[in-house]
């Protein structure tokens, strides 16, 4: 199946305010500011995927943001050090946005639902684990990058986890969400069955390791099609976020 990519470069409405949470070039979040619904609701924090590489950034998560402002959330795209052979430079980051950009941005009830993709849903299921929120009400993983080791496996985008980890997926087990302790919140995972660039099995594989996570594979979608608003299967993706969040 041929992978629909335009989301990657759409333009999309801009954030409201950019926010900072440490002192790095890339310690930044971007911010929508939802409307009344949205004070009653989580704020939304995404992170974006990208296999961990330092040529991906948030840019490309602007539609899907903006598209989730519109149907009623306050929403935070956070940045984070995307260093080959540093992965724990990447979860500091990831730690640290996630305990200070919810009180940096106003707008929701207090509570946080974390939404990645790719290897953002990777960053995000670990995050469930090692490093929730505060109040974290949920975890909506996208085509995520669930189990490492299979992924280095199925070299993954020609070897992105073992770029990522600077070594074997079998030596950094705390970083991978498969073996990690079951998240104390509700987890979901949305996956394309068409997926060619992270496929479904990934998701299965955590969903068999993880019996108390959710996985809701959506017919005839590729990896981009659970974060384009445009897609087939974007009404899948905000129905899950609202079972989280409402």
């Amino acid at each position: 199946m041929t992978e629909d990519r335009s989301v990657l470069t759409r333009e999309a409405a801009a954030p409201d305010l950019a926010l900072r949470y440490g002192p790095r070039v890339e310690h930044v979040a971007d911010g929508w500011r939802g409307d009344a619904r949205a004070a009653r609701r989580p704020l939304v924090v995404i992170v974006h995927g990208g296999f961990w590489r330092p040529e991906y950034d948030r840019a490309h998560t602007h539609p899907m943001a903006a598209a989730i402002r519109d149907a009623g959330w306050t929403v935070a795209s956070i940045e984070y050090r995307r260093v080959p052979g540093d992965p724990d430079a990447t979860v500091r980051d990831v730690t640290e946005a996630l305990a200070v950009v919810p009180g940096e941005l106003g707008g929701h009830d207090g509570r946080v639902v974390t939404v990645g993709h790719s290897a953002g849903g990777h960053l995000v299921l670990w995050a469930a684990i090692a490093a929730p929120a505060p109040q974290q009400a949920g975890t909506l993983a996208l085509a995520p990058v669930a189990d490492l080791r299979l992924a280095q496996r199925l070299e993954l985008d020609g070897g992105a986890v073992v770029d990522f980890l600077g070594a074997d997926a079998s030596t950094r087990e705390d970083l991978d969400p498969v073996r990690l302790p079951a998240p104390p919140g509700p987890t979901v995972l949305v996956h394309g069955v068409s997926d060619e660039i992270v496929p479904i099995t990934v998701a299965e594989s955590y969903a068999v390791g993880q019996p108390g996570s959710r996985l809701v594979a959506v017919p005839g979608a590729a990896h981009f099609a659970v974060i384009d608003p445009l897609s087939a299967a974007w009404p899948t993706v905000l129905a899950e976020l609202s079972r989280l969040g409402d």
